[in-house]
């Protein structure tokens, strides 16, 4: 059970529960942050203090940066926003005919791709207005990654959709998960070999773009994020995960108020933290993994939910490589 000395809490949290958090490119200084309280807000995690925050007309669900100072943002409103934080100015880009639950930005071919309720993900230029494409995703999207210039796409029904953004006029691979419950997260290994996935049933399945027999022999999947009381097995949602950048272990986080590490090449769990006050919403590592943003909120998971509800959180702690580096090397 790693306690860090070297963590702290974020001043001016959002006032509902934290739907997203995620650190700028080439950063371990500036987070940003989407909450239930209907606002996106910058924070300077380094200084300690809220630099910015905008509004959306409803809970925003996920927001994401496009370079040092642009950011994008979605949710209830149906409607995706961006924002200038050097002129603090807003731009309404376009929107969705449901919810948008998910909003990335593609590096390597600058472009933002949203996703929604509406079944699409929809295709953006930040250089002009209007989307550049809607493409049906046949169910709910619940949660996307982009794979390098391939973005992957969980839906309800547990699907996964494999799409290459630079021709998105059909999808390259359907697969239904390995998992048997509804996928919360998706998130693509920084090697692009693959992606892991987590679901709302305690587990965690590693799996591999490559379709070859040989190579789909190796995906496989873990339970976590449960708890033992009184005899019982409690399990809890997998509501979170964020890659290492560099040495491609990833850590989840759970409504168990657990963040753990894993190697997922080597099947090892490398570190477990202290438990939090409430379920762990999001997870952000900085661009060289130095830093983990750790956003805790009460996710309405009970029947009877506590009163008064836990506060809404948000823990900066440092991560060392004992932490966060395999032990094992791959064969």
């Amino acid at each position: 059970m790693m306690k860090s000395q070297a963590e702290y809490k974020l001043k001016s949290p959002p006032d509902d529960a934290i739907s997203s958090v995620k650190f700028g490119p080439n950063t371990n200084q500036f987070l940003l942050v989407s909450s239930w309280d209907g606002y996106v807000r910058l924070y300077d995690v380094t200084a300690n203090n809220l630099r910015h925050k905008y509004a959306h007309d409803n809970a925003v669900l996920d927001c994401s940066f496009t370079d040092a100072v642009h950011a994008y943002s979605g949710g209830l409103d149906n409607t995706l926003k961006s924002f200038d934080f050097n002129t603090t100015t807003e731009n309404i880009v376009g929107s969705h005919n449901n919810p948008i639950k998910c909003v990335e930005y593609c590096s390597e071919l600058n472009c933002i791709l949203t996703g929604g309720w509406d079944h699409h993900v929809k295709l953006w230029d930040p250089r002009s207005s209007g989307a550049r494409g809607s493409y049906n995703q046949s169910d709910k999207v619940y949660s996307m990654s982009i794979c390098g210039d391939k973005l992957l796409v969980a839906t309800a029904g547990r699907k996964v959709l494999v799409w290459d953004i630079r021709n998105m006029a059909y999808a390259l691979q359907k697969r239904e998960t390995s998992l048997k419950y509804q996928t919360r997260a998706i998130r693509a290994f920084p090697n692009r070999q693959g992606f892991v996935l987590s679901s709302i049933e305690g587990r965690v399945a590693v799996e591999y773009l490559d379709t070859n027999p040989e190579v789909q022999k190796k995906k496989y999947a873990f339970k976590c994020h449960r708890i033992k009381e009184d005899g019982m097995e409690k399990i809890f949602p997998v509501n979170a995960i964020s890659f290492h950048p560099i040495h491609n272990t990833f850590a989840t986080g759970g409504s168990d108020g657990y963040v753990n590490i894993w190697d997922g090449f080597n099947k090892k769990r490398l570190c477990q933290f202290h438990q939090y006050h409430t379920s762990v919403t999001s997870l952000s590592f900085s661009h060289n993994g130095s830093v983990l943003a750790i956003s805790c909120s009460y996710f309405l998971e009970e029947d009877n939910p506590p009163n008064p509800l836990p506060e809404d959180v948000i823990y900066i702690r440092s991560v060392t490589d004992q932490e966060t580096k395999p032990k094992y090397s791959s064969n």
